[in-house]
């Protein structure tokens, strides 16, 4: 437990540079599956993103903490009711986080208010390593930090398991979204519990059919369970959004204005 404890306590900016690095040379030194141009402007204008993010961060997460710390303090949630060995609340506590991540991003796609900043993510046409960051700044604060509060409350989740929850996702995020081959094994051995980079590639198919399908982050068995699950061979992908396809529309500036303007769907 101490060495996990290290290991959290690492900044965590620190770990997503270190994991960028290493996916993005990956992405340059071996065969993809889905061919690219422009990657060093396509990385430049994703990692505006992260830039943007950890700036605001800066003062909410102080604030998510707090409030999670308050809960804890009063013994709200139902893990408070059970009387659990330290490593298996710390399981059963990243899979809440993971589950009520999954309901609200089901809800990011189904809420025409929430989908506005959740298709900011989606509407990337070159999705590569650097789509890990491509997420507009207010629904990370405003949904995904809240939805953390709400887990705390309802679950009695800590910040030590949540902290451990992002380190994992963290690894997952840039495993799905990087351009590189896997092993068609792993869909059949790994992929029955937790998401691959095909359940996902999946989710980021432009036809709306299969947008709207594998929500999961860590574990795909929330999709299994639910009947959100689908799948479509990786040569048949195409990524994106049509209304977000051109230079322009790729660009920092305009997909952080897109939610409060009306891009028309084709």
């Amino acid at each position: 437990m101490d060495f996990l404890e290290k290991l959290l306590n690492i900044n965590s900016n620190y770990i997503v540079i270190g994991l960028l690095t290493i996916f993005f040379l990956m992405e340059q030194l071996f065969a993809n599956p889905f061919a690219f141009r422009k990657r060093g402007k396509h990385l430049f204008q994703n990692i505006l993103f992260q830039i943007t993010l950890t700036l605001l961060n800066i003062f909410v997460i102080v604030l998510q903490v707090k409030a999670i710390d308050w809960l804890n303090a009063q013994k709200i949630g139902m893990l408070f009711w059970l009387e659990l060995p330290l490593w298996l609340k710390l399981i059963v506590s990243v899979m809440l986080y993971d589950l009520t991540t999954y309901w609200i991003h089901q809800a990011a796609h189904k809420v025409p208010i929430m989908w506005r900043l959740h298709r900011v993510h989606h509407s990337d046409t070159s999705m590569d390593s650097s789509t890990t960051f491509r997420f507009h700044p207010l629904e990370m604060i405003l949904v995904y930090q809240v939805g953390n509060v709400i887990t705390a409350g309802i679950f009695g989740t800590d910040v030590f398991s949540m902290a451990l929850y992002y380190f994992i996702l963290n690894i997952f995020l840039f495993l799905e979204h990087a351009n590189l081959h896997y092993p068609n094994w792993i869909n059949k051995t790994l992929g029955k519990i937790f998401v691959m980079p095909d359940h996902h590639r999946v989710h980021h198919q432009q036809e709306q059919f299969y947008t709207d399908s594998n929500f999961a982050d860590i574990f795909i068995l929330w999709d299994r369970i639910f009947g959100t699950f689908k799948t479509m061979p990786v040569s048949q992908m195409k990524y994106g959004l049509e209304e977000f396809e051109g230079d322009r529309k790729q660009s920092f500036w305009y997909l952080m204005k897109s939610p409060f303007i009306n891009v028309k769907k084709r």
